[in-house]
């Protein structure tokens, strides 16, 4: 809380939020002590730190929670908020409270929190029952009128892309033609339409106490159900798990328990698997990664 905060946090809120993120980050720390005084809290140190500002504090009954700060009136804040009051702690954490104004969560701390991520070198047929069973619980149509975007308004990042990179790098040109027609085209074919997670994969699954896994970090967008598995499928991005050879029992064993066509899993795989290396060269990102080898290796079983 003394204003220094480490590099990498500071590179990413300035990289996307320019003068409005250091102006925020200036801020900060007067933030921090006005949140906690208005929910009286007590603030530990914060858990390394990528976009927002995290950390686990204490209740004034003595109960643990988590403090999430970010930009106020930033779209995913508000939206992560916003599913997390609609899952109102089904298969998700549950949201304390929220100040739209200062930009700030107070949300469920899980415990032990450990990630699901662990089981997937040895068991990961079990994490992936772990995903089906929280897709299962968290999709649920969304009411009228609920402040949370479609899932076909991201068809509009693969143009922009395309805008921005008018030749085949970062991706192939033709890849994320291919990508974004798909996109739509799963988006319009849609049999139902239920609130999503939309960024559900094993590291966003912590251990908890009141259930055995819940889901934290929902993106909160609404669509078909099926597209919920595409970030599985090419999850974990980093480290050294054998996602490619994991990828078809993945998605058969998603089919099966889900009730979903194997064709629409695998369309829905590789179109967020591109999408994903979209986002990431908008984010200054060079070097595709796993999802660009999980998109090529689900490109030739497509319908």
């Amino acid at each position: 809380m003394d204003g220094v905060h480490p590099p990498a946090f500071v590179r990413n809120v300035t990289g996307n939020w320019g003068d409005a993120g250091r102006t925020w980050l200036a801020d900060l720390p007067g933030v921090i002590a006005a949140v906690a005084r208005q929910w009286d809290l007590t603030v530990g140190p914060p858990y390394p730190l990528s976009y927002h500002w995290v950390a686990p504090v204490r209740r004034a009954d003595g109960s643990a929670a988590v403090l999430k700060l970010g930009l106020p009136g930033a779209a995913h804040l508000a939206a992560e908020a916003t599913a997390l009051d609609f899952f109102a702690g089904r298969g998700a954490a549950r949201l304390l409270a929220r100040d739209d104004a200062r930009g700030a969560l107070l949300i469920e701390r899980l415990e032990p929190g450990t990630t699901l991520r662990g089981l997937v070198r040895h068991h990961d047929d079990r994490a992936t029952a772990v995903l089906a069973d929280l897709m299962r619980r968290l999709h649920r149509p969304a009411p009228p009128g609920l402040a949370l975007k479609d899932l076909a308004a991201r068809t509009a990042d693969f143009a922009a892309h395309l805008d921005r990179f008018p030749g085949d790098a970062p991706l192939p040109r033709d890849l994320v033609i291919q990508a974004m027609h798909r996109y739509g085209d799963l988006c319009a074919s849609a049999g139902s339409r239920v609130v999503l997670h939309g960024d559900l994969h094993h590291e966003n699954v912590l251990a908890a106490g009141r259930e055995p896994w819940l889901a934290i970090d929902p993106h909160g967008v609404v669509g078909d159900p099926a597209a919920e598995i595409g970030p599985v499928l090419y999850n974990p991005l980093d480290g050294d798990e054998p996602t490619l050879s994991l990828l078809m029992p993945r998605v058969e064993q998603f089919a099966d328990a889900l009730g979903i066509a194997t064709g629409r899993v695998v369309a829905w795989g590789f179109a967020q698997a591109v999408l994903s290396e979209v986002w990431d060269a908008e984010g200054g990102g060079t070097s595709p990664g796993r999802a660009l080898q999980v998109a090529l290796a689900l490109r030739p079983l497509l319908d």
